[in-house]
């Protein structure tokens, strides 16, 4: 559908108030062009950012065979995931995007339980994303100053939990404030930082292994499978399962480019393009950072051990040793540790802007408490109260760190599983309910819809399942993984809020659309 939005219902200021004028903000802002839907998405997905905070996975569960084929794996079931939800996208292209698409694809009767469910995973799953992007750039801050003074070997400052909350608390206000600028000054960030993505997965993946005095073999890079994971897992294919999630945590956020399409010229055609091409360009370049990184490593257990000059922050000691190693000084890989952070970073600010977008629509359809609040907008059509709301509820989900790292992972999980959830939601009910009557938009998989939305539901089903396995063993407190029980949690509130108030006053999304 081409932009034939009343003026009345812009996606930043209300749906059925007066009509207004549109100022020359609004048109600039609805004329923008593809580029800057791809762009959100394509930070949000920042392959420096889920590649270089989870490393340490991949190379714990099978390394370098694992991360270089698995990186595959999980690309091209998540390209069934992108495929669908953009065919989707194109034929309801909205800011409230799954859970809107949910309440439309499953008939009059399913809508508002439908969308209720679909809403909260993806809220909650997105402020979880920002939760762990920001968590980790304040744990990546911790490792640059701890090598930048010396190191864990040379007397370097470790920052405490203490310091590493603080970081990320002024992180998270630096992104709230950001994200309070008119959505001119976001598109210009957007596109840079998707830019600086593009350039710093680059310059990394040449400049390392280029520097390197000692280099893996292509044979060591492709096909060695390390089973060392000191977790008491012998099964290869457990370990590659688990290895995957370095990939799939990644490949997410992606839904960034439907929550901003009523802000987007053609949103039915640019949306979905926003989808694919974040998704595919991430595939490809993710690929090349992953192979430039490893080329550059040797010794596994040495990059994972604590007891190294990055504290067992393995990229971080892989670029440090590379320069150290050619020119005595690991100046250099401190630096390759701040493009990274810049990555990171950006990576953050976009995740607040796709944040506030999804609780302003949530909040127009009165889904969240104080929806009343939430869908204000300020001078510049900014949904000022939703971004501070969701920069002050990614600091929460981040403060039980402070008592234990495993509480906090089991927070973060939803980031990935949760996510996932909403993502399938939709999918499976255009590929059920929806079958028959579903009006595909100009963007449509023809009559491969049906089987690729299966392929899609079925993965998310069983990664589901997958990353809900033991991590560890012999299962102490310690070592459970607490994804089932974060993710279960979810499920329950969201359930029993709808059973016992819910069901009685949500009707489902309010939109532009269903006039």
């Amino acid at each position: 559908m081409q932009w034939e939005m009343e003026e009345s219902s812009s996606m930043i200021g209300g749906v059925s108030g007066g009509r207004r004028s549109i100022t020359e903000e609004q048109i600039f802002i609805r004329r923008r062009k593809v580029l800057s839907n791809f762009a959100f998405s394509f930070s949000i997905i920042s392959v420096l950012t889920g590649i270089t905070t989870l490393y340490n996975t991949g190379l714990s569960f099978g390394g370098p065979a694992t991360m270089t084929f698995g990186w595959f794996v999980a690309g091209a079931f998540t390209m069934t995931v992108g495929l669908s939800m953009a065919e989707i996208c194109s034929s309801f292209p909205t800011s409230g995007g799954l859970y809107y698409w949910s309440a439309r694809l499953s008939g009059k009767r399913w809508a508002p339980f439908a969308s209720w469910i679909t809403g909260w995973f993806n809220i909650v799953g997105q402020w979880a994303v920002t939760t762990s992007v920001d968590f980790s750039l304040a744990q990546l801050i911790q490792v640059i100053i701890l090598l930048s003074t010396g190191g864990n070997n040379g007397g370097g400052y470790m920052a405490s939990k203490y310091v590493v909350i603080a970081f990320h608390a002024a992180i998270l206000l630096s992104h709230a404030a950001i994200n309070s600028l008119p959505i001119t000054w976001l598109s210009f960030f957007g596109q840079f930082a998707a830019a600086w993505n593009m350039l710093g997965v680059f310059v990394l993946m040449i400049a390392v292994p280029t520097v390197a005095t000692e280099r893996a073999s292509a044979k060591f890079v492709f096909t060695h499978f390390n089973t060392e994971n000191n977790a008491g897992i012998h099964s290869n294919f457990y370990i590659f399962v688990l290895g995957l999630l370095m990939s799939q945590y990644t490949l997410t956020g992606y839904d960034a480019s439907a929550h901003m399409t009523e802000e987007t010229k053609n949103a039915d055609r640019n949306g979905p393009i926003g989808i694919i091409s974040a998704i595919g360009i991430s595939i490809i370049v993710g690929w090349g950072y992953i192979l430039g990184i490893t080329f550059a490593v040797k010794d596994i257990p040495y990059l994972l051990s604590p007891d190294n000059d990055a504290g067992g922050y393995a990229i971080a000691e892989v670029f440090y040793l590379a320069f150290k190693s050619r020119y005595g000084s690991g100046i250099g890989g401190i630096i390759c540790l701040g493009i990274v952070a810049v990555a990171i970073y950006f990576c953050g600010m976009s995740s607040v802007t796709s944040n506030s977008r999804m609780a302003y629509a949530f909040s127009r359809d009165g889904a969240m408490p104080l929806s009343s609040v939430w869908h204000k907008v300020n001078k510049h059509e900014v949904p000022i109260n939703a971004v501070w709301l969701s920069a002050l509820i990614s600091l929460c989900m981040a403060l039980p760190s402070l008592g234990s790292l495993v509480a906090f992972q089991a927070m973060v999980s939803i980031a990935t599983i949760g996510l996932y959830v909403a993502y399938a939601l939709p999918i499976l009910f255009r590929v059920t309910l929806a079958r028959k009557h579903f009006v595909p938009g100009p963007f449509n998989l023809g009559r491969c819809g049906v089987a690729v939305g299966w392929a899609a539901v079925l993965w998310v089903a069983t990664i589901t399942v997958l990353f809900s396995l033991p991590v560890s063993y012999p299962v102490t407190k310690d070592t459970l993984n607490y994804t089932p029980v974060a993710v279960g949690g979810l499920f329950l509130l969201v359930l029993s809020s709808w059973l016992l108030s819910a069901r009685h006053w949500f009707k489902g999304p309010i939109t532009n659309l269903d006039g």
